[in-house]
């Protein structure tokens, strides 16, 4: 076999475009709990965004009832059952207020695959993405697989982690496309009051600029906090946004992988196109599963909700507790992202603390506790918790982890 030469030299064996992806820092932080549990230590996960709630039962059962009804046995439409975008419209107008029609929705594979699509279909190479810091691991990484470039706009604690309207007119430039808008937010459960949506809204129509606004923790707002849609709160933006939503959050249905896109008709076209090609329609089992979950009653929701409330209160409550940790209480979905930049620099255990990776790494070694550490949000200094999880275990991980903390000199 004939050896290559300089001028004939391998090829890498990944692609650049995919070799450069990185890998989600909160399902490995969720991979590295569960592989930990598996050998027997009682470690406890607050890794991953994920209810811990069983599906409510009718949406189960209306499963149930879809699988053995061979008419779902085949393939259906790429954008969706018919039935389910009317059902998603009807639940935009009765949740959002928001009216739209049936062929300005596109039913994908989750809401990851929502975003992806949102962004390969608005984005070119060159586009620049305005992306307010913390934002959730994915958003940077759809954006670059679409050819454009992030420009991170960093909030704090101080400005209750959302950007202002003059922040983001700093971080504008004559290649800015798109900004991306999430509120109730992943990771900090912030949420955006209404006079500063409507100010963002209104700034991006003045400069002729794409929202991606995504609204998938809509239902978890707390202390009389309110989502409010931005194509609502600013109606001239319509044209240009797009709403990401699903079920996983509301409906505890992460495992059943159904989202959507909603926007201008040529641009759900195209992203029906795309997903053609891509992955065709989604199961439509689960697609029935939703169409019982927007339809239905939103009892269950009420009562998730009350209880996420309730974890919300008790993890600030002991989060606030440990030296060198300030946490701002959060007012939407189901996160607590507390500052813990004072215990850097300080050893735990023999280890001097450099980075909040390290810290995390210290609490799931010595405190066998699970939490994603603010570098994989764009802001070093931080901790993000989920408190989608029972109530013993909250308390018990936050006190091992606050232990451990305490120990930092």
């Amino acid at each position: 076999m004939a050896t290559p030469t300089a001028s004939h030299a391998p090829k890498p064996r990944i692609s650049a475009r995919i070799g450069g992806i990185a890998e989600s820092a909160t399902l490995a932080v969720d991979a590295k709990a569960k592989a930990l549990k598996a050998e027997g230590r009682p470690v406890i996960g607050f890794g991953a965004g994920e209810p811990d709630f069983p599906t409510p039962t009718p949406i189960v059962e209306a499963a149930q009832a879809a699988a053995a009804d061979p008419k779902n046995h085949r393939y259906s439409p790429a954008g969706g059952l018919p039935e389910l975008k009317a059902a998603i419209v009807a639940k935009t107008k009765r949740d959002s207020g928001y009216d739209i029609a049936a062929n300005q929705v596109l039913v994908t594979n989750g809401g990851k695959q929502a975003v992806y699509q949102a962004f390969a279909t608005l984005v070119d190479p060159g586009d620049e993405v305005i992306l307010p810091a913390p934002y959730w691991t994915t958003y940077p990484e759809a954006i670059a697989l679409a050819g454009g470039t992030p420009v991170v706009v960093t909030t704090g604690p101080e400005q209750d982690y959302m950007p202002s309207v003059e922040q983001l007119e700093a971080a504008r430039t004559e290649n800015t496309k798109v900004l991306l808008w999430c509120s109730p937010s992943n990771p900090t459960g912030a949420v955006a009051s209404r006079e500063l949506t409507e100010a963002v809204g209104r700034w991006a129509v003045e400069h002729d600029i794409w929202v991606v606004t995504d609204e998938i923790y809509e239902h978890l707002v707390y202390d009389g906090a309110e989502a409010v849609s931005m194509p609502v709160a600013v109606p001239e933006l319509a044209d240009k946004c797009v709403v990401l939503n699903g079920v996983a959050k509301t409906y505890a249905m992460t495992g059943w992988r159904v989202g959507w896109m909603a926007g201008p008709v040529d641009v759900i076209k195209a992203a029906t196109n795309l997903q053609s090609h891509l992955s065709s329609n989604v199961a439509n089992v689960s697609q029935r599963a939703a169409i019982e979950a927007l339809s239905g009653s939103l009892d269950a929701v009420a009562e998730m909700r009350e209880a996420f409330d309730r974890r919300r209160r008790l993890i600030v409550e002991l989060l606030s507790a440990i030296p060198g940790v300030e946490c701002p209480t959060p007012r939407g979905a189901f996160y607590a992202y507390p500052a813990v930049g004072a215990l850097l620099g300080k050893e735990i255990r023999g280890q001097k603390m450099e980075t909040s990776l390290d810290l995390a790494a210290a609490v799931l070694e010595h405190a066998e506790v699970a939490v994603v550490p603010g570098e994989a949000f764009g802001t070093p200094g931080f901790f993000r918790l989920s408190y989608a999880l029972g109530d013993d275990d909250l308390r018990t991980g936050v006190t091992r982890m606050g232990e451990l903390l305490a120990e930092a000199k």
